[in-house]
């Protein structure tokens, strides 16, 4: 009989609605029962295309024996990371302060009064030097609340004490200050200590996309023309381009490369991940004219709609690492690997020896069992370009035909919007209309279904059912940012409209007098801490991402309100750049913008004029820091960047100004592509 999970709108906790295991969903509800059984609480959270979530649950949860044990003597509670980031934030501070590392899944042991007391991540079905077997772990908490009950709770106690005396980041006595450009340089003098000269990237193993930090020094060298800000983009992105981090088929990165040289991904794609390299590669583009961050950016972008698009025209939240190998295991990475025996059943002798030299594939192999995952090594170069393309298309075919990796189909708002983003500034660099309708259409989703008349967002939907939970700042602050973008692209002016009424509600609900910023609304639910966290990891954080959309509402709309909102929030980068330039990126790309301006661009000409098209163009194009665009008819209002504008002696025109004040207008290509950087 399926459990309580089973009407749920989470991928992840149907996939557990059939464990023995006696799952609920946070809630009151469950701690309730909790108190009247007098038991505590399995807390265990993970997100549907989590390797080793699937893995614990296969082993432990699907056990009856170990479910029998769970059920009579804990309540457990099953929750979805990408649902619920604030309660996966809040015990994630606890077990990373009490055991220094952190991960999925969590396990989590609390009171009834949901305080976390005993904490872990994946345990075993049997034990291993230095590590438990999830049964021990079962029976000496049990043991302990039994036992020791009140020595227990006294620890829970202080741990939540612990939790709540963390204020978060220090931002000086006054008013917090924007960072200056001796605070950039700083973030950038860091990031070069950390670059990879040698594979890209920043670090070593495991190696994650940095997204945001390439976002900061693309536009840190527009602003200043920085040769080694550019440099480290070129390198970063050449050499997750070549390697197996990147889907060297059918386009699109997985979530990180588990060594240091981008060889071996973890396979799992996200779209948050995707959504976020599909812009900085365009953003490439525009800055250097690569041509191959231009096919990088349009092939990441047709993933995106062909094997990311819901029917509802919104964006799936991920895709499984793990799939049939063919023999009825489930593997990770087998959608993706080959060996040289299955490139011969293909593509014949002589193209698979091509193949296998172009794409690194050899019989002792790059992964499990003498099984490759497919790269460009450097020096690799087509022989027959027409040849190559042949090989790819039959390569990706005969993968078609494989059994595909499962997909969370559930929309996220905020990843939507970093993907609204993406695709309508792709669509517009590259002349690809489809994808700015595919943008449009995800963005008439999130307004149709995640939004209500109030500027307040629901987090999450499913196959047109709106989820439980309230949206949390990233959703605000991403979808504004998206919104914002696709105006930028489309010339529709109620996407502005829309970004201001969701930036009102994070002003009104998320920001604190002091400019801090919580990734909770002050009417959400309370739980044992109010989540706050500034740092750039996966995503840009909640905190970093308003600051970057009230910035540009604000040079859209000339609100001052909003301006100094942003400014008060870049406080924290001020603290962070020079200390953790990584986890600050989207923070360093916002400020800036903020020292750029950002430069706010108005077009005005009639609609479909070729002239108007070609400045409207020329704008997007520019690659002054953040710069925020609007296009429409002369006398149009839609906009208040767009008021009083004229035509000039009868042609189309640009506006180019800071703070609304503005340079004379130009009908002139070349002179608005000089001013703006393009």
């Amino acid at each position: 009989m399926p459990n309580r999970l089973a009407h749920e709108t989470s991928p992840y906790l149907l996939q557990h609605a059939d464990n023995p295991v006696d799952w609920r969903p946070w809630s009151d509800e469950a701690f309730e029962e909790a108190r009247n059984r007098g038991v505590p609480v399995l807390l265990s959270v993970g997100y549907s295309s989590c390797h080793w979530c699937h893995v614990m649950a296969h082993e432990s949860f699907e056990d009856a024996e170990t479910a029998d044990y769970l059920n009579a003597h804990f309540v457990s509670v099953k929750v979805d990371r990408e649902e619920r980031p604030d309660v996966d934030a809040v015990y994630m501070e606890a077990v990373q302060a009490a055991t220094g590392q952190g991960g999925w899944p969590m396990t989590v042991f609390l009171t009834p009064d949901a305080e976390p007391f005993y904490f872990g991540t994946y345990f075993p079905p049997r034990p291993r030097p230095g590590m438990p077997s999830f049964r021990q772990v079962l029976e000496g908490v049990r043991a302990a609340w039994a036992d020791r009950r009140d020595e227990v709770r006294d620890v829970a106690g202080k741990i939540v004490q612990d939790l709540a005396g963390r204020t978060g980041i220090a931002l000086g006595s006054g008013a917090p200050q924007p960072p200056g450009a001796e605070d950039l340089a700083a973030g950038l003098m860091g990031l070069t200590r950390e670059f990879d000269a040698v594979r890209g990237g920043f670090g070593g193993a495991p190696k994650f996309p940095p997204s945001m930090a390439l976002e900061f020094l693309l536009r840190h060298h527009a602003r200043t023309g920085a040769e080694g800000a550019l440099q480290m983009v070129q390198a970063t992105c050449e050499a997750m381009a070549r390697g197996g981090i990147y889907d060297q088929l059918g386009g699109g990165f997985a979530r990180y490369a588990v060594d240091a040289e981008w060889i071996v991904p973890h396979f799992e794609k996200m779209l948050y991940d995707n959504a976020l390299l599909c812009r900085v590669y365009a953003h490439l583009w525009r800055a250097t004219g690569s041509d191959l961050a231009r096919r990088v950016a349009l092939e990441t972008a047709d993933f995106l709609v062909r094997e990311m698009r819901t029917e509802q025209g919104g964006f799936a939240s991920a895709l499984d690492a793990d799939s049939d190998d063919g023999t009825g295991r489930h593997v990770e990475g087998a959608y993706y690997v080959w060996t040289p025996e299955q490139l011969r059943e293909v593509l014949g002798e002589a193209d698979a020896e091509q193949a296998a030299a172009y794409f690194g594939v050899t019989e002792e192999g790059t992964f499990e069992k003498g099984s490759s995952v497919l790269q460009l090594p450097d020096g690799a170069r087509p022989a027959d370009a027409a040849r190559l393309a042949s090989v790819r298309e039959r390569l990706l075919a005969a993968r078609e035909r494989r059994e595909r990796p499962g997909r969370d189909d559930k929309i996220v708002a905020a990843w939507n919007g970093l993907a609204i983003a993406a695709l309508a500034e792709t669509g517009a660099y590259f002349d690809r209309p489809d994808l700015v309708e595919a943008a449009t259409e995800a963005a008439d989703l999130l307004v149709r279904l995640h939004m209500d008349n109030g500027g307040r967002l629901a987090r999450t939907s499913l196959g047109g059912a709106v989820g439980a939970h309230a949206g949390v700042l990233e959703d605000y602050a991403d979808v504004a940012e998206g919104f914002l973008a696709l105006s930028a692209v489309s010339g529709e002016g109620v996407w502005v409209d829309f970004a201001g009424l969701l930036l009102d509600t994070v002003l009104h609900h998320f920001a604190a007098e002091d400019g801090t910023l919580y990734d909770t609304a002050d009417d959400a639910e309370a739980l044992i801490r109010r989540p706050q966290d500034p740092t750039d990891n996966a995503v840009p954080s909640g905190w970093t991402a308003a600051a970057g959309a009230l910035l540009s509402y604000a040079a859209i709309s000339g609100s001052g309100r909003h301006r100094e909102a942003a400014e008060r929030a870049l406080g924290v980068v001020r603290a962070l750049a020079a200390r953790v330039p990584r986890f600050i990126g989207w923070g360093l790309a916002v400020a800036e913008a903020r020292l750029d301006g950002p430069r706010e661009v108005a077009v005005v000409g009639p609609d479909g004029d070729p002239a108007t098209r070609a400045l409207h163009r020329a704008a997007l194009l520019g690659t002054a820091p953040g710069a925020v665009i609007a296009v429409g008819a002369p006398g149009s209002d839609e906009v208040p960047l767009l008021e009083g504008r004229v035509l000039l002696e009868g042609r189309p025109a640009a506006y180019v100004c800071r703070h609304f004040t503005c340079d004379a207008p130009t009908a002139d290509v070349a002179a608005l592509t000089a001013r703006l950087g393009g």
